[in-house]
């Protein structure tokens, strides 16, 4: 291979960041054409062969056999189906409640929405244009800098509280990226042991629920002077309000303890929403229609966006652009804690143009084996890059939630209004990725009430490294 190969990855990655901003194609598109004009430059200039692209299908059709994403459609059914019913008013509702005097109840309403509906949307995109609708019209007695700010710190608050979608997606290529890892240190051993989806979700789960507590009280510190117009919650809206949450909370407690699989979940928590539709009689056949055709177009759309992702990791892999970044890395005179903060910087950077879940196919197998080597913690690796990714979404102008809450706000504002109002906000999130950092024992403390899968035995661990080493040669030319 060429020495110049390598840095055709770089290009790739950057002309996709490139076209992403300049471009309204969808990302798929974009992702699948990037890969067959670079595919069709390497094979011009014999960095790679013909048969070597031949494994591109055997990559797609294998994405199928992927459990968790079986349990996409019905993530996003469910978070449909809410939005449908009302839970968003009635949540909102019932915790802002009536109320005579300034008070942060309103604020921490929001919060808990973003905390109850975004992780059934996964997408910060598409939290932000739901939650937006929701809160935009209740929370301008703030100023409109200020409901800007809250709605986009709410929209992101679905990235990292399990079991998120961004959080199933994120574990599954933190296994694959640890694998990987324990091939480039060379430690594998009888004892090694690959972390699992519910590993990242322990680990996430102190941070955020820190980061939430800050923001709450940020809330209580910057409460308005003025009292919401808020009105007192029906007694059918607490009633949907508890039946949601308490709903969310056992949902999250059986993927949390282990006691249901996320697909097994997902599954449980769609037929409930199904039979509250039916028992309410609150949906006609047009919106069983109108959910049942988003569900299938925002499944379709993330399937297309993996497939895109797949192919482009697979031709980026061509060129060695993952093995060279990682040799640099690791062969780098910096300090292992400032060559992993040069690389979440990059990171956010990339986040800041791209969404959640094309970071996570994208981005995040290139950087993640790296960074686990340096710090020698998978756990802390998957936190501190999903702590990234969210304050990204919150940087403006180009953040995705910013972006979209300022859309939906009545009135233009300048940018250095919504920077002013979101800057609390992002300094409570580089203070708990501060810990996180510095304190890497706070992503595990629950792993002493962790029901894990068994470790894997000395066998599986060469099975898994032998596939990875086949898949080099075959990149080989």
């Amino acid at each position: 291979m060429t020495t110049w190969a390598p840095w055709v990855g770089i290009v790739m990655l950057a002309g996709l960041v490139a076209l992403n901003i300049l471009c309204k194609t969808p990302l798929w598109t974009l992702l699948l054409g990037v890969s067959s004009a670079f595919a069709a430059l390497g094979l011009a200039f014999r960095v790679f062969t013909l048969p070597i692209l031949s494994a591109m299908p055997s990559r797609v059709f294998g994405l199928l056999d992927n459990d968790l994403l079986q349990a996409l459609p019905l993530y996003v059914l469910v978070g449909f189906l809410m939005a449908e019913l009302g839970v968003g008013d009635a949540v909102f509702a019932m915790i802002a409640g009536p109320d005579s005097k300034a008070s942060p109840r309103p604020a921490w309403a929001a919060l808990s929405l973003g905390a109850c509906i975004g992780p059934m949307n996964g997408s910060v995109a598409s939290s932000s244009a739901l939650l937006g609708g929701v809160l935009s019209p209740k929370l301008q007695y703030l100023g409109q800098a200020q409901a800007i700010a809250l709605v986009s710190a709410s929209a992101t608050i679905g990235v990292i509280v399990p079991p998120s979608l961004v959080l199933l997606l994120l574990g599954d290529a933190m296994m694959r990226a640890h694998t990987e890892a324990m091939q480039l240190s060379g430690r594998v051993s009888e004892q090694a042991r690959i972390i699992n989806t519910q590993d990242v979700f322990h680990a996430a789960l102190v941070p955020a629920l820190l980061l939430v507590l800050l923001w709450a009280l940020l809330a209580w510190l910057n409460k308005p002077q003025a009292p919401a117009p808020t009105q007192k919650a029906s007694l059918r809206q607490t009633a949907a309000a508890l039946f949601s949450m308490l709903g969310i909370a056992a949902l999250l407690t059986g993927v949390f303890s282990g006691v249901l699989l996320a697909v097994e979940a997902a599954a449980t928590a769609a037929l409930v929403m199904v039979l509250w539709a039916i028992s309410s009689g609150r949906m006609g056949r047009a919106n069983y229609r109108r959910v049942l055709s988003d569900t299938v177009n925002l499944s379709g759309a993330l399937m297309a966006l993996l497939i895109g992702a797949t192919v482009f990791s697979l031709v980026l892999r061509l060129f060695g652009t993952d093995r060279w970044l990682s040799e640099c890395l690791l062969a780098s005179h910096l300090s292992p804690t400032l060559a992993a903060a040069l690389v979440l910087l990059a990171v956010a950077a990339c986040a800041w143009a791209l969404d959640a879940f094309e970071m996570v196919f994208v981005v995040v197998p290139i950087v993640a084996p790296p960074l686990i080597v340096m710090l020698g913690d998978a756990q802390q690796v998957a936190v501190l890059l999903l702590f990234t990714l969210q304050m990204s979404f919150l940087v403006p102008p180009l953040g995705y939630a910013v972006m979209i809450a300022r859309a939906q706000s009545p009135n233009a504002l300048p940018t250095s209004a919504i920077a002013r109002a979101l800057a609390p906000y992002l300094a409570c999130q580089v203070l708990v990725l501060l810990m996180v950092f510095s304190l890497p024992r706070l992503v595990h403390g629950l792993d002493a009430a962790t029901v894990v899968t068994p470790a894997l035995s000395s066998e599986q661990v060469d099975d898994a490294i032998e596939s990875l080493l086949q898949q080099g040669r075959s990149a080989r030319p």
